[in-house]
């Protein structure tokens, strides 16, 4: 039954990752049309058609292979400035020439008389980076709505002043987790008579208002005897406690241990909804580790190729492709969370991999849409830079030039998706909750 839960879970996970590139391509032809580019293709997937309906000029698809998706916009790669003016130009040879004056006849076959306005590379410079931008855009976008609905509507795991569990002896940081011995000093809260379910109102005098700001008074207060008032029941009780020392890990440092006040409560964590700012800050957040991750992506590939062909542990904290995505979305459905913590997780996960998807496409590298976006923007500061100093429009920038870059990296990224595969299946990382 946990296998066919499992395989249910990562099935949907899969499929709501294809409707995601579904709209990333929806991103990229909503602003090529808006701008007259001729969009003869939007696909989802690759390889052989399965199906496919024309409307308009556009033909709609859903290809045998889903690991991505693509539209076909006419005039791509633009032609060569002197064939675009009518020049004779002398031909040159070699593989690389060849390879680009290939692909650009390739690339114009499409154009039709009076297709001239509606092809990609005469596009403004702020057009064309609007539409390769708009496809990682709405990937991104999704994040943010995703972990909207998660901190705002479902809410985040939160430590609550209600008391979860009262520890029933003094246990030293370094020995924390083990059974308390005969003899041993009972810690404060339980002297004191605090119970499961309290929910601390006041300490010291001090409305409280969060476990955060307990923590704090709480840790101030060592070797003193303190007032404080608890809910139990729905009644206010009064108690007075003597608060210890023990040594106890750093809240800022969480490798220095620190002599600090001590109650010996746990906890209760609950959710709580959190406002459009701890979104706007989680998110801040979330981009400083996905960029910090793309920097170290070289050297993770690494453990992924030894994770996929050796004995190494898989990093739970590494790289992983769609089907290991998947297979953890399964895990989560078929966990023994309870149902609002699955979902929160799923949501997590999903909202994580969409926001991947549109940073790694961002990277200014031609075939991703980053490369596309950055001659869009090489071209706009070749003609002000033009115009400033009084010279003719160089017009527009000639990405064919970097076709056999464009391709190295094209291999490099399907060898690094293949290898992701085959690890998610041989040595896969787990849901650990």
């Amino acid at each position: 039954m946990e296998a066919l839960i499992i395989l249910g879970g990562a099935v949907l996970f899969f499929l709501l990752l294809m409707v995601s590139i579904a709209l990333h391509e929806l991103g990229h032809m909503s602003f090529a049309k808006l701008y007259g580019v001729r969009v003869p293709q939007y696909m989802v997937g690759f390889g052989p058609t399965l199906w496919s309906r024309r409307k308009g000029e556009t033909e709609y698809g859903i290809k045998w292979i889903p690991l991505g998706g693509y539209i076909r916009m006419i005039g791509m790669l633009p032609p060569r400035k002197d064939d675009a003016e009518g020049k004779v130009r002398t031909s040159s040879t070699g593989p690389f020439q060849s390879l680009i004056e290939s692909a650009r006849g390739a690339a114009l076959e499409e154009v039709r008389p009076g297709d001239e306005d509606r092809v990609f590379y005469s596009k403004k410079w702020w057009q064309k980076l609007l539409i390769m931008f708009a496809g990682p855009a709405m990937n991104i976008l999704l994040a943010v709505v995703f972990f909207g609905v998660l901190i705002m509507g479902i809410g985040l795991d939160t430590a609550t002043p209600t008391v979860s569990s009262v520890a029933k002896c003094v246990v030293p940081a370094a020995e924390a987790g083990r059974e308390c011995k005969a003899g041993e000093q009972p810690t404060p809260a339980a002297a004191a008579g605090l119970k499961a379910g309290d929910r601390i109102v006041s300490y010291d005098g001090k409305k409280i208002g969060s476990y955060e700001q307990l923590q704090g008074l709480i840790r101030g207060s060592g070797g003193r005897t303190v007032a404080l008032v608890v809910e139990r029941q729905n009644a206010n009780l009064p108690l007075t406690v003597n608060v210890t020392t023990n040594q106890m890990l750093s809240l800022t440092d969480p490798d220095k241990v620190e002599k600090v006040g001590f109650l010996g409560i746990t906890p209760l964590i609950a959710k709580e909804r959190q406002g459009p700012g701890t979104v706007v800050d989680y998110m801040g957040e979330l981009t400083q580790q996905t960029v910090g991750a793309l920097f170290r992506m070289p050297q993770k590939m690494v453990g992924v190729w030894n994770a996929a062909f050796s004995d190494h542990t898989r990093d739970p904290e590494g790289p992983i492709g769609v089907v290991g995505a998947s297979r953890i979305g399964g895990e989560i459905l078929a966990s023994d969370n309870e149902g609002i913590n699955k979902l929160s997780w799923f949501i997590s996960v999903l909202a994580s991999v969409n926001f991947a998807i549109g940073v790694f496409n961002l990277i200014p590298l031609l075939p991703l849409d980053g490369g596309h976006i950055a001659g869009a923007l090489w071209e706009a500061l070749k003609r002000g830079f033009a115009k400033l100093v009084r010279r003719p429009d160089p017009g527009y920038v000639d990405v064919a030039k970097a076709l056999p870059l464009t391709y190295a990296m094209a291999v490099v990224i399907i060898v690094m998706g293949a290898l992701l595969i085959y690890a998610d299946l041989v040595n896969p990382i787990h849901f650990t909750g």
